[in-house]
């Protein structure tokens, strides 16, 4: 984050303007509707800066800038056409302590001045750091149009209330649900329509209930977060997500989904590495049903869908037992998000009829506990997942069971991110490209007739980079990518189940 974000409060505080144009005239705008008290200095000025001068509503000195016009200034903008002269003023802003603006110039900004939605007392403020300012302003007009006016007249009816419901209801969590439940609800929509004496009742008898009611009795939201780009949450978990109180998270949930939990809501790692379990599954359970009692809304957030591998089922048998209210929300499993990221369709009424998930971690001895026999099958669709560190193994089996050697397969190493990275080759040599491409977890495998068709329809990210890998037949460096099909050889869609 390039600037911290920051709303003044400049009512009666002097600041100082350089400048006489158009963009001088914005500046001084957006600090009168502010309610500042300010200053101009420029050598002429245009139509409507003499008018707001003759109406006694700015200060304005004739002549160019002094260093001292700074003395006594919450903040200063330079709006000249002078880039000479705005580096002055920024240089002086700086050797005084006063927050400077120069126009167009992010590097000569201590602040920079963002696009507004105005919806006061409510402010939305948009920008790109001074990067884009034109996108700032695209994004406003589209928020313009999903914050109608009225918005504006409810946090005016909020604020009126607000030192009533604190006096009311002590518990800090409480009064986040009461306000969640007045502010999007039948009370709003009467404050909308300027129903004032209506939405004034509504609320007493809801804060009447609450106070009867006691404590709010916690729940478990089970969410799904997907397997990691934040645009597959699907609404539901977003809205649970911006409710909760208390998050436990794994370890496979993105960064970028966990940014989208409510900044103030406490975040609980219950994050789980191959041989370094941080919690235990009943350490998990206990927190879950702990908090829950304790008033909370917790978040169980889990990566892909919480009932394919993630243990989901396990944690709401606990819940039930403890009588703890939950609610399930599906999420975009690491088969469906990885598979489809990297163009293979997990079937294909010319590839594969079915499809079967399988984990590939190994048990306590380990021995991967798994009917192979069942998975032999040439239009089937197999995908393993924690099989990266069982990769050659799961291979061995595979083919030693009787799955053609030459059978597509891929792996995907941490799937619908930005640095999703993608190995496709063929059983027998699968193990051996992953090692050289140096994937590591998470990685999700899938074998089948349908991976041939990543090579066409692979759309996003780029093939994985092996290191120091040689072609054996020449004695040449190969190029730094490996080829979507890192062996030159074709795929037909009749194998035998044994080696071809």
């Amino acid at each position: 984050m390039d600037y911290f974000p920051i709303f003044l409060k400049l009512k009666n505080q002097h600041c100082l303007v350089v400048g006489g144009g158009d963009v001088a005239t914005r500046k001084v705008a957006g600090l009168l509707a502010a309610g500042a008290d300010v200053t101009l200095v420029a050598t002429s000025v245009v139509t409507q800066l003499s008018r707001w001068v003759m109406e006694g509503r700015i200060t304005y000195m004739p002549r160019e800038f002094v260093s001292t016009d700074l003395y006594g200034k919450r903040l200063v903008i330079a709006a000249t056409s002078n880039a000479s002269l705005n580096q002055q003023i920024f240089q002086a802003a700086e050797a005084t302590g006063v927050l400077a603006n120069v126009v167009d110039d992010p590097d000569a900004c201590r602040f920079i001045t963002p696009a507004i939605v105005d919806r006061s007392p409510l402010i939305i403020a948009i920008s790109s750091g001074g990067n884009a300012p034109v996108l700032s302003r695209l994004l406003r007009q589209k928020i313009e149009t999903l914050v109608p006016a009225a918005y504006g007249r409810l946090a005016r009816f909020a604020g009126n209330l607000r030192a009533r419901v604190k006096s009311r209801i002590t518990s800090l969590g409480d009064r986040r649900r009461f306000w969640e439940s007045v502010l999007d609800g039948p009370i709003s929509e009467k404050v909308f329509n300027g129903q004032d004496r209506e939405a004034n009742a509504l609320f007493d008898s809801r804060l009447q209930q609450v106070q009867n009611r006691g404590r709010s009795q916690g729940e478990v939201f089970l969410v799904g977060a997907g397997p990691g780009d934040p645009e597959l949450l699907t609404l539901k978990a977003l809205r649970l997500m911006q409710q909760a109180d208390v998050v436990l998270y794994d370890n496979l949930v993105s960064k970028q989904v966990l940014d989208l939990v409510r900044r103030d809501a406490k975040r609980i790692s219950v994050a789980k590495k191959k041989g370094c379990h941080t919690a235990s599954q009943a350490d998990i359970n206990n927190q879950l049903i702990r908090l829950a009692r304790e008033g909370n809304r917790v978040c169980r957030l889990k990566g892909g869908d919480p009932f394919v591998f993630g243990r989901g089922g396990e944690e709401l048998v606990a819940l039930v037992e403890a009588n703890v209210p939950f609610q399930v929300v599906p999420g975009i499993s690491a088969a469906n998000g990885c598979a489809a990221y990297a163009g293979i369709p997990l079937t294909h009424r010319d590839y594969a009829d079915s499809v079967t998930f399988i984990t590939g971690h190994r048990k306590n001895n380990g021995d991967l506990d798994i009917p192979w026999f069942s998975l032999v099958n040439n239009r089937q669709t197999l995908v393993f997942y924690m099989g990266l560190s069982s990769l050659r193994l799961i291979c061995e089996q595979l083919q030693s069971h009787g799955l053609a050697l030459d059978t597509p397969a891929a792996a995907v190493q941490q799937g619908t991110l930005e640095n999703q990275r993608l190995v496709v080759s063929r059983l027998c040599d699968l193990a051996s490209d992953v090692e050289r491409a140096q994937l590591c977890s998470p990685t999700l495998i899938i074998v089948g007739q349908v991976v041939q068709l990543a090579e066409t329809l692979h759309w996003f990210g780029k093939p994985a980079r092996a290191s120091n890998q040689t072609d054996n037949a020449s004695g040449n460096d190969l190029p730094e990518a490996i080829p979507l099909f890192a062996h030159a050889h074709s795929f037909s869609n009749n194998h035998s189940a044994g080696e071809s």
